[in-house]
C-alpha cells in the first residue's frame, strides 16, 4: 500500500532524526520505496519552504538543495496538487481543522488510497474517524 509522508515525517526521515521511526516503520517505508510507493504531496515542499523561511526548522542544506535531494531519492514520487485534491481538501468528511496544508496532505492520501505517516495528533484523531488511513510514526 502506498505511503504518504506528512511534512515532519519527511524532514525526520531525510535528516535522520534518531529514535522517531521504529525498525518496523523503516522497513515499511523501504518496502514502499522499492515499489515507488513513497508519495510526497507537492504542498509539503511549500510548507517546508515556509518553515525554513521563518526559521522554524533548520535543514541540513539549503532549502532548494534539500528539496532537490528528496525528489532524486529512489522510490519517491511527488504527487501534484490537482484540482480534485484541492476540491476534496475543502470537503473532507467530518470535522477536520482548517490548516490548508494539512487538509491538502490528507486529501492527497485519500486520492492516492494511501496510508498517511504522521505524528500530528489532529491528523491521527481525524484518522480514527475512518476518513483517512494514518499511522503514528513514533518508535516504541
Amino acid at each position: 500500500m502506498p505511503l504518504v509522508l506528512d511534512t515532519h515525517a519527511l524532514i525526520w526521515l531525510v535528516d535522520g532524526r534518531e529514535g522517531v521511526f521504529s525498525a518496523a516503520m523503516l522497513e515499511r517505508i523501504e518496502r514502499a520505496a522499492r515499489k515507488s510507493e513513497v508519495l510526497i504531496p507537492a504542498i509539503v515542499f511549500w510548507e517546508i519552504a515556509m518553515l525554513d523561511a521563518r526559521g522554524r526548522i533548520q535543514l541540513s542544506r539549503s532549502c532548494i538543495a534539500w528539496c532537490e535531494q528528496v525528489q532524486a531519492r529512489p522510490g519517491v514520487s511527488i504527487v501534484p496538487l490537482t484540482p480534485a485534491i484541492s476540491i476534496d481538501s475543502t470537503r473532507l468528511p467530518g470535522n477536520f481543522h482548517s490548516d490548508p496544508a494539512d487538509r491538502m496532505i490528507v486529501a492527497t492520501a485519500r486520492a492516492e488510497n494511501a496510508v498517511l505517516l504522521s505524528n500530528d495528533q489532529k491528523i491521527l484523531d481525524y484518522a480514527a474517524t475512518g476518513s483517512v488511513r494514518s499511522v503514528a510514526l513514533l518508535a516504541g
